[in-house]
């Protein structure tokens, strides 16, 4: 499928190099403290401090080839089969969750693949949504205004998509789904009205997937009052703390974070941004914030821009997808939200994560190639 002709003759121009160097710049902060912050757990349980470096190198390689790849591949030309790769998404849902099948780690059957090449297919989910609602929703704009006939489809596939992930476990993924589904169907053009009925009867499921998990119900209690249990369900929170105040204005220096060395769990993956902090200090949280501001403000440009409807609601998709999992990662660091497990897009370690993140982000860039300046 070609460009859209109804917007009258629309040239190809360059990628917005704002956004292309934001992104960049984050990958390259990422490469560097995930080797900063997981060198001593690499050293420990494999030999040597590079095992996590290498790993996230080559998903970063793999990642930028798809970005540059999808960045140069007009997104009206796959759209005919957007259907066909969310079905495929939803399908390895349903596969994961097959025992013997789907790996399981902490408890929690996310990954299919074997070994360190393995990928979860909930990542993959993230982007396929927004990429079938986009294209979806961008042909009934009239019919969304009814709520039974237009509003109500996609609301029993997010729930399906939701219940899917949530069964992994995986409430973080889940509500990071939901949240750009409901900014994608908002800017498409659904009533108020209905978005808040659909907020009021999401409360009680959100209670349900909360309380109805112990693990769950001392982290959001732990969110409240870290201190009531410092040694238990608060430890997470008070060292992320504990980190980000040491840091200071300038950090302690790359590679000099002490909360890495197993007081932190997970330093290198969802509480990245607090061994970012202790060691890059006020300085380099700050940078990191603006970089992900200029993703926000860059990418909702394009979408304003963009030359139809559907790549608006693409661009407008792929932009949350980015923005939202950067806002609540930092927001769990620093004891603003509670701990959901989202990591902090281009600098957690994580294959799937990464690759997910900068195919949305060679999907952005093509879109801004045709913005209307």
């Amino acid at each position: 499928m070609k460009r859209p002709r109804s917007e009258g003759l629309i040239r190809r121009g360059k990628p917005d190099y704002i956004l292309f160097f934001a992104i960049l710049t984050l990958l390259g902060i990422g490469i560097i403290m995930v080797f900063s912050a997981s060198m001593v757990r690499s050293l420990k349980f494999y030999g040597h401090p590079y095992y996590f470096l290498m790993m996230q190198t080559i998903w970063a390689g793999l990642g930028l080839s798809v970005m540059f790849f999808l960045m140069n591949f007009d997104c009206w030309r796959y759209r005919p089969f957007v259907p066909y790769i969310y079905a495929l998404s939803m399908l390895l849902l349903v596969v994961v969750l097959i025992p013997g099948i789907g790996q399981v780690r902490n408890e929690a059957r996310r990954w299919l693949g074997v070994g360190s090449l393995s990928f979860q297919p909930a990542e993959l989910a993230k982007a396929t949504t927004v990429l079938f609602l986009a294209d979806s929703l961008s042909k009934r704009r009239e019919k969304l205004k009814n709520l039974v006939s237009g509003l109500g489809p996609y609301l029993v596939l997010l729930g399906i998509t939701f219940l899917l992930v949530l069964m992994e476990p995986d409430l973080g993924t889940a509500v990071a789904i939901a949240g750009c589904a409901v900014v994608v169907i908002f800017v498409a053009g659904a009533r108020m009205f209905h978005l808040g009925l659909l907020a009021a009867l999401s409360v009680p499921v959100l209670y349900w997937a909360i309380m109805g998990e112990d693990y769950r119900r001392r982290r959001f209690f732990a969110f409240l009052d870290p201190w009531k249990d410092p040694s238990g369900s608060g430890w997470q929170i008070i060292q992320a703390l504990y980190a980000l105040g040491t840091g200071g204005p300038f950090g302690t220096g790359i590679g000099y974070s002490r909360q890495k060395w197993f007081y932190l769990p997970e330093p290198y993956t969802d509480f990245i941004f607090a061994v970012l902090g202790e060691e890059m200090g006020f300085l380099g949280t700050s940078l990191v914030l603006l970089l992900f501001f200029t993703i926000a403000w860059r990418g909702y440009r394009t979408a304003m821009a963009a030359p139809d409807r559907f790549s608006c609601l693409l661009a407008t998709g792929m932009t949350t997808l980015i923005v939202l999992q950067a806002v609540v990662n930092i927001g769990v660091v620093t004891g603003s939200l509670p701990i959901t497990g989202i990591p902090l897009p281009f600098i957690s370690y994580g294959g799937s994560a990464l690759l997910t993140n900068l195919m949305a982000s060679g999907i952005l860039l093509n879109i801004s190639r045709y913005a209307v300046r």
